[in-house]
Parts: structure tokens; C-alpha cells; sequence
């Protein structure tokens, strides 16, 4: 009797502790299912779908049309390409730049307040801002040309060129995104154990020693993160290539990137659908990239 009466108070005890953890979560939960789990059930309906917009929302089921549609599409893999090359040029780049930012920082230099300022400007300035500046830049009467004709070298068309369009987004987003995981990293560093420096000083490691045997290797985990970020952020690629390339891509596709394909099929063609399914695409492959990278740094991370 005894036995029972406190297994039934247990029981009321353990329910009593999960209503009340479930009620602590319910905010959370709603957040998450309305802004994240729906969405992603909504655009898997979609991608199932050819929608009609005008005259009113019709559905009709086409099984994996869409997706079929993807494998014919010139445009996806001229999309698809391009990203990945930003991707496999931008990343390395400015995780590197970072790092040698961060250390520079880091070694101890005169006014290193200002110039963690002076680094971190590009960062908090309006992306479209940044565009804008580095199109007239690029721009046939642009900065760059005039300083050309300056020395009397010969000037370019810096953006009609598709072999260069997509490089003058590169260099941009390398200078304005690499600032942002600099800070990242000097945090990393400045949780590094002086002693360690101190002993391989000792020892007679020389400072491009101790970069290469103490301060890569204990910056591994934080590397890992600055890499999955800029490689989640790079496949992302809109604002730029859309404002550089007036939303089409140009010149002949050389700025179309997979986000902006995406965006021209929903609000220019109206193919919610086909958008849909290419936004997919896109998900599967940054998981791959990302489970790829994480293999590749190992477990321990």
C-alpha cells in the first residue's frame, strides 16, 4: 500500500516536473514551428506543386516535375557553378585574412584599438551601401579606371566583362566579410595559454614556429566554425549580385548565383514550385559541403 501511494505521488511528481519544463518551452516551440518547421513543410508542398498566382492560388500536384525540370535547366548549373566557385575562392580567402588580421592584432602593435576600428568598419556598413561604392569603383568612370589613367595604363570594363564581374564580388565580400571573423579569432587567441609560447620560446621555436605548432592546431574548433559560417553565408549570395547585375545575372550569367535563380523563378516568373525545389538543391548541398568539412577537421573538434 505504502509502496504504491509513493510510486502514484512519483508518477504525479515526474508529470507535474514535464508540464511544467513543456510550459517553460512552449514559447520557444511556437517560435520555431512557425518561422522554421512550417516554412520548411510549406516549401516541400510547393516543390510537389505548380502553382498559379494570377486569378487567384490554385495548386496542382506534379509529383517531381520540379526537380526533373532542375537536371534541364542550363541556367542551374551555370547558377550552381558559379556560386561554388565563389565559394571555393571567397571562403579560404578571408578565413586566411582574418586569421593574419587576428594575429597582427594580437601580437601586441601601437593602437591596436583603433585599428580593430579601423579593420571592422567594412563589417557594420550596409551591405547594399558597400555594393553601390564598389560599383562606381568598378565603373567605366570609376575610381579604379581614373587612377589607371593616371599612370597612362590602359582602363577596363570592369563589370561588362563576365571573366571579371564575379571576381569584383569576390574581392568585395572578402575585404567587408573577413573583419567580421577576425574578431572571432582574436577572441580564440586571446584564450590560448601564454605559457605555451613561453615554453616553445624556450625550446627555440621562432614566432612562424609557434603560428604553425601552438596557434593553428588550438585554433582548430574555432576555425571549423568560421568555415561552416562562410560557407553557409557564401552559397547565400544575393544582395551583391543582384544590385551588381540590375537582378539578372549578367553580364551573359556571370553573377548568377543559386539564391538569385531562386528569386527570378518567384517573383519574376511566378514558378513558386520550380523556386521551391531549386531552394532545395540548394540546402542539400551546403549539408554536404558542411558534413564533407566536418569529416575533413575530424571529431575531435
Amino acid at each position: 500500500m505504502i509502496e504504491a501511494r509513493r510510486r502514484r505521488r512519483n508518477t504525479k511528481l515526474y508529470l507535474t516536473e514535464n508540464i511544467a519544463g513543456y510550459g517553460f518551452m512552449t514559447p520557444t516551440i511556437l517560435v520555431l514551428g512557425t518561422f522554421i518547421v512550417l516554412p520548411i513543410i510549406y516549401a516541400v508542398f510547393l516543390s510537389l506543386h505548380k502553382v498559379q498566382l494570377l486569378g487567384g492560388i490554385k495548386y496542382e500536384f506534379i509529383g517531381f516535375r520540379n526537380f526533373n525540370n532542375l537536371v534541364e535547366d542550363d541556367r542551374v548549373w551555370i547558377a550552381l557553378r558559379n556560386t561554388i566557385e565563389y565559394v571555393t575562392i571567397v571562403v579560404p580567402s578571408q578565413t586566411i585574412l582574418a586569421l593574419i588580421l587576428a594575429v597582427t592584432l594580437n601580437s601586441g602593435i601601437r593602437g591596436k584599438n583603433w585599428w580593430r576600428i579601423l579593420y571592422f568598419l567594412p563589417t557594420v556598413t550596409s551591405s547594399a551601401v558597400l555594393t553601390l561604392i564598389f560599383m562606381w569603383i568598378y565603373n567605366s568612370n570609376g575610381l579604379l579606371n581614373n587612377f589607371l589613367a593616371f599612370l597612362r595604363l590602359p582602363t577596363y570594363n570592369w563589370l561588362g566583362d563576365p571573366s571579371v564581374a564575379l571576381k569584383g564580388i569576390m574581392i568585395m565580400n572578402i575585404w567587408s566579410t573577413a573583419p567580421f571573423f577576425m574578431v572571432i579569432y582574436l577572441a580564440a587567441l586571446q584564450d590560448i595559454p601564454r605559457s605555451l609560447y613561453e615554453a616553445a620560446e624556450l625550446d627555440g621555436a621562432n614566432p612562424w614556429q609557434q603560428i604553425i605548432h601552438i596557434t593553428i592546431p588550438m585554433l582548430r574548433p574555432v576555425t571549423f566554425f568560421v568555415l561552416a559560417m562562410g560557407i553557409i553565408g557564401t552559397f547565400q549570395l544575393f544582395d551583391q549580385s543582384y544590385i551588381f547585375s540590375n537582378g539578372n545575372g549578367g553580364p551573359n550569367n556571370a553573377t548568377l548565383t543559386v539564391v538569385l535563380l531562386i528569386y527570378q523563378a518567384v517573383f519574376r516568373n511566378l514558378q513558386m514550385g520550380y523556386g521551391s525545389a531549386i531552394a532545395f538543391l540548394l540546402a542539400s548541398v551546403i549539408i554536404v559541403v558542411t558534413l564533407i568539412q566536418r569529416r575533413l577537421f575530424g571529431e575531435k573538434i
